[in-house]
């Protein structure tokens, strides 16, 4: 049993899908959590559901890639709980499968924005207060695109360049008590993948000869699972490293 138990959780993208399976997984693990996403109605209704289990819980609401952001979060945790032991950087967009002649600047610079620099300034703010603390975990999230590049051109790049920053924090704080890793889900089930969306065909056609989509889309709580053992104590010695979650369709 994964205990989370005495720890302050930080989660971004908390308004739906991932983030917010993952705070109910938290709290049911004992942590107390800052759950954060732009949308305040939703966070809110996500905090009633989680103090009604008995959860402690800070909303904080915002845009993730605002430059000033992610410290003035970090620093309402730590006037709220005192510290911050784990940070999950789950906020993310998706490009609509975007092949690179068909990527606008205006969508690459969104898509990096919220999938590769909003986490850079997150880790930033939280790696300040955990090395005050001696300790502390960090868990990205990347995706199969970002480890083998199927999806569109920005989203994968972005994904990407999150499992370099993961690696790169995980050799500067080996050692230290502070561990930063990632998970890297396959399709599933969120507001992400919904229906509706005008996708490149083309571009999703090509990315499916490299991976085998019948194998169904995962379930947010497979993901914040996973996640919630990165974030603890019983993965101690795991740092550095990337989890690819997708039913083995990319095998």
């Amino acid at each position: 049993m994964i205990d989370l138990s005495g720890k302050t959780a930080l989660i971004t993208g908390c308004s739906s899908g991932i983030g917010s399976e993952t705070a109910r997984v938290f709290v049911k693990q004992g942590a107390a959590v800052v759950i954060v996403a732009r949308r305040r109605e939703k966070l809110e209704e996500l905090a009633d559901e989680l103090r009604g289990a008995g959860g402690e819980v800070l909303v904080v609401a915002g845009d993730v890639t605002a430059p000033d952001f992610p410290d003035e979060v970090v620093a309402q945790a730590v006037q709220t709980f005192g510290r911050v032991d784990i940070l999950v950087n789950n906020a993310g967009i998706g490009d609509r499968s975007m092949a690179t002649v068909r990527t606008t600047d205006e969508l690459w610079d969104q898509v990096v924005a919220v999938n590769e620099t909003a986490q850079f300034r997150f880790c930033r703010a939280v790696l300040k207060v955990m090395t005050q603390q001696g300790s502390g975990s960090i868990v990205n999230l990347s995706s199969i695109g970002g480890v083998y590049s199927i999806a569109g051109a920005a989203y994968s790049a972005a994904k990407a360049a999150v499992i370099g920053l993961t690696k790169n924090i995980g050799v500067q704080y080996a050692g230290t008590g502070i561990r930063c890793n990632a998970v890297c889900p396959g399709p599933t089930d969120t507001p992400m993948l919904a229906p509706g969306q005008e996708m490149d065909m083309e571009m999703l056609e090509i990315a499916g000869r490299h991976s085998d989509m019948t194998c169904g889309m995962s379930e947010p709580v497979d993901m914040a699972n996973a996640i919630a053992f990165f974030a603890s104590d019983e993965a101690r010695y795991i740092n550095g490293q990337i989890l690819v979650i997708d039913k083995g369709s990319c095998i």
